[in-house]
């Protein structure tokens, strides 16, 4: 599968809107575009699958080693892969959509923002396309995007100046109807946006398919996948609007060795008979008083106290504890299984890529193995003093005093969302 990198110039430049541009614009010429997302985000691979209708692969050199991102970008399937990147194209330290372009062998479209300017919008690309030389570093910057563009003299003043090595693959217009909105926690979920189909074909009628079809190249092998055995094992996964941010690879890692349920704490009366509950991240926060009258949240609670192994990341953690505090003040009864309280503030608590090293025997490890993940959340947790944390944070904050993983009974809890390639749900299974 042929491939490309939307990289930026930063963040804010409309790498999203272009993405789903080009994807619109090579869809419409018959081409099945399999989408990816450089970074750990969970909310722009939600745009992508909410417009193509498949999911969007995450691509983290930290969270899944370069091994990983090849065997997860060639877990996809289409004529052309889009890999919308993250941030700036040279930021972040652990991963950045840089090193993505390099670990898969990948040509770099670059999205510029023109609204401003012509012949600058070139100068700028090809400082981008130099720098990868003079900091030594295999990224080949092949094409460019003017993003937020006018046609005509504007147009033109862009494409003119650009070098011939750097090949002009057209326009976005400016158009507020094609801003995402923000939320706390980033843009607005798919499902949420108010983009319309009939916005981003017009956003698309400037995309010049045939050059960035020309342009897309094959990506790196990926190493042979390690077969791991069937479990027989039975998996209940939330999945709601409060709990919304599970990779696909966790999905499908899950689904190859076990059997997976999915119910919605925020509407199901029961918690499906299972072996082990996994609660992802998302918004336990905007959905408190169904969750604190939630008859599944209140079983799996029960359940924990039995034994029941119970995974929650973020979202999950939060609903795990005994009360969550919105920014408002309203207060909304969890489940209750740590002993811990969760606060939301306005401003985020911690926003990194992470590393935990097991003090202890738990879901996702064992003691002394380290997994890798990342953390981005806007709550803060007041724990009690008889509170057990199974991780050391190597790189992060976790929950408090370089401390993760809150446990109690087979219940683990972590701020960190880590990917299957970690093997941390690899070691959930085994334990089911």
């Amino acid at each position: 599968m042929n491939g490309l990198v939307l990289g930026g110039t930063s963040s804010g430049v409309g790498k999203t809107v272009a993405t789903l541009a080009v994807s619109v614009a090579l869809e419409d010429a018959g081409l099945t575009v399999q989408p990816a997302k450089a970074g750990p985000d969970f909310i722009d691979p939600s745009h992508h699958e909410q417009l193509l209708g498949r999911p969007s692969r995450t691509l983290d050199c930290w969270l899944e080693g370069e091994d990983g991102i090849r065997r997860n970008y060639h877990r996809g399937d289409g004529d052309i892969c889009l890999v919308e990147g993250v941030m700036g194209l040279y930021d972040g330290d652990a991963s950045s959509t840089a090193m993505v372009a390099e670990a898969l062998g990948l040509p770099v479209v670059l999205v510029v923002d023109a609204s401003a300017g012509m012949e600058s919008v070139a100068a700028t690309a090809l400082g981008f396309e130099r720098y990868a030389e003079a900091a030594g570093r295999e990224v080949d910057v092949a094409g460019v995007i003017a993003q937020r563009c006018h046609g005509g003299r504007h147009e033109n003043g862009v494409r003119e100046a650009l070098p011939e090595r750097l090949t002009y693959l057209g326009r976005i217009p400016p158009s507020e109807d094609l801003e995402i909105p923000d939320r706390h926690l980033g843009l607005e979920m798919g499902e949420e946006t108010g983009l319309t189909a009939e916005q981003l074909e017009a956003a698309s009628e400037h995309i010049r398919v045939e050059a960035i079809r020309e342009l897309a190249e094959p990506a790196a092998d990926a190493p042979s996948p390690e077969r791991r055995p069937e479990t027989g094992a039975r998996v209940a996964v939330a999945s709601d609007r409060a709990f919304c941010f599970a990779y696909p690879a966790t999905l499908e890692r899950l689904r190859s060795r076990a059997e997976v349920v999915t119910f919605a704490p925020t509407a199901d009366d029961e918690l499906p008979a299972c072996d082990g509950v996994y609660l992802p991240g998302g918004y336990p926060e905007l959905h408190g008083d169904s969750l604190a009258s939630s008859d599944a949240l209140d079983e799996l609670g029960d359940r924990a106290e039995e034994g029941l192994p119970v995974l929650g990341e973020c979202g999950g953690l939060m609903a795990l504890c005994e009360k969550l505090e919105t920014t408002d003040g309203e207060s909304h009864e969890m489940s209750g299984v740590f002993p811990a309280e969760v606060r939301m503030h306005d401003r985020y608590q911690a926003l990194d890529h992470v590393e935990l090293a097991a003090k202890r025997e738990t879901l996702t490890a064992r003691t002394g193995e380290r997994r890798r993940g990342h953390e981005f959340h806007y709550s803060s947790l007041t724990v009690g003093r008889d509170a057990r944390f199974a991780f050391e944070v190597v790189r992060g904050d976790g929950i408090t005093d370089e401390r993760d993983g809150l446990t109690e009974y087979d219940t683990l809890g972590t701020y960190a969302h880590l990917h299957p390639e970690s093997g941390a749900f690899d070691s959930f299974l085994e334990v089911l």
